[in-house]
């Protein structure tokens, strides 16, 4: 992907997006990795016009069918643990592509993504987006996410954008030898939490991180 096509103007001028990462630092985000890549990607391409000038202000944004671009302090913070908790990410499924933003960023920074959308038309235009940017090592899929992609294999990575109540017994199942999911879990109160297969077996290691506030992580599709 070449930052410099996508340059925009005033409020989406890469100053502001340089003041995002200045504010991604603030707030503890360090993976340098992490905010080259928040740096570099036009988060306004991701909304409707109508909201592109809110783009990089540190919140969630509605994106239509009741779901919402996360904020950036989160995408950043989610990211930064999937790489720092795992060696290095050859193969990474996101579960709710939503805008494609989050599946954006990890694209830059690991080999293959395979993202699952249950609702179609957002997935329609993640993938316009995606060949904007010239991204070719993103797959979609149109399927309910608790269920993940498991005719694609084991993943060194699992992130979901999406709160379940409790953490999706099929994901785990997806699961790599030392492979480990970020995900959001609960529903009045939820935290995101961090979990890793230990080698080969059936045991993880779940680690509660920090509250957070995401949609819910629903069944079924549509289209």
């Amino acid at each position: 992907m070449d930052p410099s096509k996508f340059e925009g103007i005033g409020m989406t001028s890469k100053r502001t997006r340089d003041r995002l990462v200045g504010r991604l630092i603030e707030q503890g985000v360090s993976d340098q990795r992490v905010l080259d890549v928040m740096g570099n990607t036009p988060r306004h391409l991701f909304l409707d016009e109508a909201l592109a000038h809110r783009a990089y202000e540190d919140t969630a944004l509605p994106i239509g069918h009741g779901q919402t671009l996360s904020q950036p302090y989160i995408v950043a913070r989610m990211t930064e643990i999937l790489l720092g908790a795992s060696g290095p990410l050859q193969r990474v499924l996101e579960v709710g592509t939503g805008s494609g933003y989050q599946t954006c960023v990890l694209a830059q920074l690991v080999d293959q993504v395979l993202s699952v959308e249950r609702i179609r038309p957002l997935q329609e235009k993640a993938r316009k987006r995606f060949r904007l940017l010239g991204l070719h090592n993103i797959r979609l899929k149109h399927a309910d996410g608790g269920f993940g992609w498991p005719d694609a294999g084991e993943f060194d990575a699992i992130l979901s954008t999406a709160a379940p109540r409790e953490v999706p017994q099929g994901l785990l199942d997806q699961l790599a030898p030392n492979g480990v999911l970020v995900i959001p879990v609960g529903a009045e109160q939820q935290d995101l939490t961090l979990v890793i297969r230990e080698g080969d077996s059936s045991k993880f290691r779940t680690q509660k991180l920090e509250p957070v506030k995401f949609v819910p992580l629903l069944s079924g599709v549509t289209r």
